[in-house]
């Protein structure tokens, strides 16, 4: 076990997690494309994520996903589904990416505790703005939230492939910013 591919191969599963809490079937799409042309080698279990109906699977549910988010009310059902999903997803990039770097159960705890607790937080940050958005405006600036969302989960995505080394910082980052917005929208609705 190389300790710096350890901690390489973990930035790069949390920040895919990262990801999954923006949208959840992105990142696993992109992987698969990724291990398609051979720019990420999925090991073990994890090599049915390039294969080709494993990629249609994750295009078509990522579609779907994108799409069920530009419509009205439909946005907020789907966070209900999606929450519980992007923990589950955080959990699954992260453990595929940790795969063949150390014991399984190692690899599994870390992915639980990690990735599927920054999967969590994003999502949660995510369901937060996205009521904050339906209540203040009817959810008409909803569409632009959801644009923004996947915008941030391919940025993430993009970010984890080819800059891995500063993954660490961004997700301190984007958890800091999301519990800030927590934490304000708390005092907000105890102020009231």
């Amino acid at each position: 076990m190389d300790l710096l591919q350890v901690i390489l191969s973990l930035s790069l599963g949390l920040g895919l997690a990262a990801a999954c809490g923006f949208r959840v079937f992105i990142p696993p799409l992109m992987m698969g494309v990724a291990s398609r042309f051979d720019l990420y080698e999925l090991e073990g279990s994890f090599v049915w994520v390039g294969e080709t109906w494993a990629i249609g699977v994750f295009a078509i549910a990522t579609l779907a996903e994108v799409g069920g988010y530009y419509i009205p009310w439909v946005d907020n059902l789907l966070d209900t589904i999606a929450t519980p999903a992007a923990i589950i997803g955080g959990i699954f990039v992260t453990s595929a990416s940790l795969e063949g770097e150390m014991d399984q159960s190692m690899q599994w705890m870390l992915a639980i505790i990690a990735g599927g607790s920054t999967a969590g937080v994003i999502q949660i940050g995510t369901v937060a703005t996205r009521a904050v958005s339906t209540a203040t405006t009817g959810g008409l600036a909803n569409p632009l939230i959801s644009t923004l969302e996947a915008l941030a989960s391919i940025v993430c995505i993009i970010l984890s492939f080819f800059l891995v080394m500063i993954i660490p910082l961004v997700l301190v980052f984007l958890i800091w910013m999301a519990i800030k917005y927590i934490m304000k929208r708390n005092n907000d609705i105890d102020s009231v």
